[in-house]
């Protein structure tokens, strides 16, 4: 038998770490239909935004 690790492969940088954060109804529709439309996840979506140099809330900062 070969003694390879099944499973998935390992990630250049594990996402260990999470967050909870509060959302009215409207937000997370917004989010849902974001995730929906683009077919990806909410946390992939907070990412990105996070990530963004143009994103609108950097500028609140």
């Amino acid at each position: 038998m070969s003694s390879k690790k099944m499973g998935r492969p390992p990630f250049d940088k594990p996402k260990r770490k999470t967050i909870e954060i509060r959302v009215d109804e409207e937000t997370m529709s917004k989010l849902d239909a974001s995730a929906e439309k683009l077919n990806t996840s909410r946390s992939a979506i907070v990412r990105k935004g996070i990530e963004s140099n143009n994103s609108m809330w950097f500028h609140f900062i």
